[in-house]
């Protein structure tokens, strides 16, 4: 039986970063294929977040206002997703909008009106932990609204949003996309661990029985609100470190900010992960 090859304290301090660590773990043949995954996903989140602070200046230099819409079924990474994308910007000019329920005064409100304080200022980036998308799949499904509540929204929801594109509000609407099975897994493994407990709920559960029925409301709302000025981008999550790092490329490949020509890294996402509604319809989107 051979020995078994490992890495000295004096290894360790021999290399300087990832990449030399990895050319050192080959050259002694040292088995590490997920070690070797995990190392190469945490050095392009690094590089890719890097393009974000750059983003974030140059939106706060030239006033843009920029939204970015995170959807989908419970489980598919949404939060994840967006921790990654905020871990190292500045929290002067970038927000989280994760709304409770409706207070009984704003279910008086227009539909629009709650969502309408939280858009971005000048100079801001505001993610959205859902949105008022939720009227288009969420609460149908679960009998939260009424039909016609649903379908007045579907009717608004287009003019709503080309009035925020009119006025130079850039809103990016993603849709997390995750099979059946791989959403049992992770309620599964919240219910597993006690620090992700608080996660699931009732509303969770109701999201594997309900499967079928959401992915009638999915399927609508695409149709009714997927335009070429505020389209539906979907991003396949079974993977979700793949999802986190196309989702970041494709927000950056959407400007052309100041020094993105010295990014060290690609910024356009691959199609096979990141693509827009039209193209999906094709494939397999859950």
């Amino acid at each position: 039986m051979k020995d078994k090859i490992e890495l000295t304290a004096e290894d360790f301090k021999s290399v300087q970063n990832n990449k030399e660590l990895i050319a050192l773990i080959k050259e002694k043949n040292i088995p590490f294929t997920k070690v070797e995954k995990s190392l190469l996903y945490e050095e392009e989140l690094r590089n890719l977040q890097i393009e974000l602070v750059k983003l974030q200046q140059w939106i706060a230099k030239t006033n843009k206002r920029v939204a970015v819409i995170f959807e989908g079924r419970d489980a598919a990474g949404k939060g994840g997703n967006i921790r990654r994308f905020m871990e190292h910007l500045n929290p002067r000019s970038t927000r989280l909008v994760a709304l409770n329920k409706p207070t009984e005064v704003e279910k008086g409100q227009w539909y629009f009106q709650r969502y309408i304080k939280e858009l971005p200022n000048p100079g801001e980036i505001v993610f959205f932990d859902r949105s008022w998308y939720n009227r288009a799949v969420v609460e149908p499904v679960m009998g939260f609204c009424t039909e016609a509540q649903y379908k007045k929204f579907l009717v608004q929801v287009p003019e709503f949003e080309h009035m925020l594109y009119e006025d130079g509000v850039v809103v990016i609407k993603f849709w997390l996309s995750i099979t059946k099975d791989e959403q049992l897994k992770r309620f599964d493994a919240r219910n597993d661990n006690p620090l992700k407990r608080w996660k699931f709920s009732p509303v969770d559960k109701k999201g594997q029985e309900l499967w079928d029925k959401y992915t009638y409301y999915k399927d609508e709302m695409f149709s009714k609100t997927h335009t070429t000025y505020c389209p539906w981008m979907i991003i396949k999550t079974n993977d979700k470190k793949t999802a986190r790092l196309e989702a970041i490329r494709y927000v950056l490949s959407q400007f052309s900010y100041d020094g993105k020509e010295e990014a060290k890294t690609i910024l356009s996402p691959d199609p096979n992960v990141v693509m827009r509604y039209y193209r999906s319809v094709n494939e397999f989107i859950d």
